[in-house]
């Protein structure tokens, strides 16, 4: 049994699958909701940073983005099982020296997305389909980092991994239905489209998301 901790952002952006996923294999999911709670503790086995409506570049509002920045730097120069996704991957990738932007039109729904070679044969990245669609929920992305490896592409870059402990995914393999419509008040795209797509794609896609999760604990676990 692992010690896994869920850095959170918001309330509407937490473990969801992943935490069924942890339960059933019998691991400690701790929840850790850094804006209110400040920097995360650093005795665990993993950590899990999730997404939120917050972006980097907004420090002045947020000034916990720097303890996370800080915590997520210390969680690599220690070797700590990391994993990020969508706010959790362009935190990780600032904090790494990489750009991060509004790309213009924000994404809404499941893009191609292709994993690179190193991605094909990446302990965790590799348990994905070649190409699948992913389903993106974001208005801002990132830049590779110089010191990583990337793993996967698409409308943007969608997932990079540093050193050999610590990996990215701008896509969201953790969603589940109800959970993700909330996110959809001010919409790109028509919400009924979203959610049709997600009624015909989500199914697949949550078996995709499970892997991957699983691929990361088996990965922490080594």
């Amino acid at each position: 049994m692992m010690r896994v901790l869920a850095v959170i952002h918001s309330r509407d952006a937490g473990p969801e699958l992943f935490g069924e996923v942890l339960a059933e294999d019998g691991h400690d999911l701790i929840e850790w909701d850094i804006p209110v709670q400040g920097s995360p503790p650093p005795d665990v086995d993993a950590v899990i940073v999730f997404g939120g409506d917050q972006n980097v570049g907004e420090e002045l509002q947020h000034p916990w983005l720097h303890e996370e920045y800080d915590a997520l730097r210390r969680w690599v120069e220690q070797g700590t099982p990391l994993l990020g996704v969508c706010l959790g991957a362009q935190t990780l990738a600032h904090a790494f020296g990489a750009r991060v932007e509004p790309i213009g039109a924000a994404l809404a729904g499941f893009y191609e997305t292709e994993l690179t070679e190193a991605g094909r044969s990446d302990p965790v990245l590799g348990v994905l389909p070649q190409r699948f669609e992913a389903f993106n929920a974001n208005a801002y992305r990132f830049d590779f980092p110089a010191s990583s490896t990337p793993l996967a592409t698409g409308p943007v870059p969608q997932a990079y991994r540093i050193d050999a402990c610590a990996w990215a995914v701008q896509f969201h393999p953790e969603i589940r239905r109800d959970h993700v419509m909330t996110w959809f008040g001010d919409a790109p795209r028509p919400v009924d489209e979203i959610a049709a797509e997600l009624d015909e794609k989500l199914p697949s896609w949550q078996v995709h998301g499970r892997a991957l999760c699983r691929a990361f604990l088996a990965a922490a676990a080594r």
